[in-house]
């Protein structure tokens, strides 16, 4: 089985220096034409008059509107703004890039920093941002880059940061734990148990009685226990944790479309398809062949 990864994403080293609280870059185009890359940097990246392009973020994939706002910290995770069907000519993009020890420990684990703290650990798989909160941070954003004063800069940037984090759940994670090689940390121990076993035998058969025996509760209650604390009934959240490993499987190996499908745990390779194009809105191999297109030999 053939597992050699395809060719890699551009790493990108920004211009932020160690000496700066963050670096921003105000551009105004005609088209999007940055390859599929990541960084070490968290990156705030503010598009508007761009509707009709197409955004990735690890295993998501957006036509987007006018406005988009979208907060990524996780050093890994590929991300790029493609053109497709855009047509303006007046796009205006706010890239703001920072680095993750701006908040030393000590600092961003006070009280007062509990809602960006808590935002910057979802952005670990992108965080998309509801019209709402753009309109909120608009007239700090739109002035950024033309403020004078160092010291202020870093005081508007932190307040936008703040409102955002004030959003909670109306900003939307994009990709999934899985394709963006994360952990994640429930508040549960229980569910942290249960996450942390569906992580390690997602590719066998996961049985509801089973998991619910592992936390000494029936089946009813277990379920209803999981929706309640992650959002989603146990099948669905199987299933995106195993199209996750699917996704990252088809942009960094060779393998082919039927052996990825039971390598993650479907055992049947139409159903597989059918669920993925569902979920992802394109079939595995379109999936597949939009990364290598946004792939850039280094």
């Amino acid at each position: 089985m053939d597992t050699s990864t395809q060719n890699p994403i551009i790493r990108e080293i920004t211009p932020l220096s160690d000496k700066d609280c963050f670096y921003i870059a105000e551009r105004h185009k005609t088209e999007f034409t940055y390859p599929m890359h990541n960084h070490a940097e968290f990156e705030l990246n503010f598009c508007e008059n761009a509707s009709g392009v197409r955004r990735i973020v690890g295993d998501s994939a957006e036509v987007i509107g006018d406005y988009d706002l979208v907060l990524i910290t996780g050093k890994e995770l590929e991300h790029v703004w493609e053109q497709n069907t855009c047509s303006s000519k007046r796009i205006r993009e706010i890239t703001i890039q920072f680095s993750a020890d701006l908040f030393f420990k000590s600092f961003i684990n006070k009280n007062q920093f509990n809602s960006i703290r808590q935002m910057l650990e979802r952005a670990q798989k992108g965080l998309c941002f509801p019209m709402s909160a753009i309109l909120k941070i608009y007239p700090l954003l739109d002035t950024l880059a033309s403020e004078e004063q160092g010291f202020y800069a870093v005081i508007k940037f932190m307040t936008i940061l703040y409102e955002l984090s004030l959003v909670g759940d109306e900003a939307r994670t994009l990709s999934s734990s899985s394709f963006a090689k994360i952990d994640v940390h429930a508040d549960s121990r229980r569910v942290q148990k249960i996450q942390d076993f569906i992580n390690q035998n997602y590719q066998e058969e996961i049985r509801l009685n089973v998991l619910a025996d592992m936390v000494g509760m029936t089946p009813v209650s277990f379920s209803r226990f999981f929706k309640l604390r992650t959002g989603k009934n146990l099948s669905d959240y199987v299933i995106d944790i195993r199209l996750g490993f699917a996704s990252r499987l088809l942009v960094d190996s060779t393998m082919s479309i039927a052996e990825i499908c039971y390598e993650c745990g479907f055992n049947n390779l139409s159903n597989f398809n059918r669920i993925f194009k569902k979920k992802k809105e394109c079939s595995p191999k379109e999936f597949r062949e939009n990364y290598r297109k946004n792939k850039k030999l280094i």
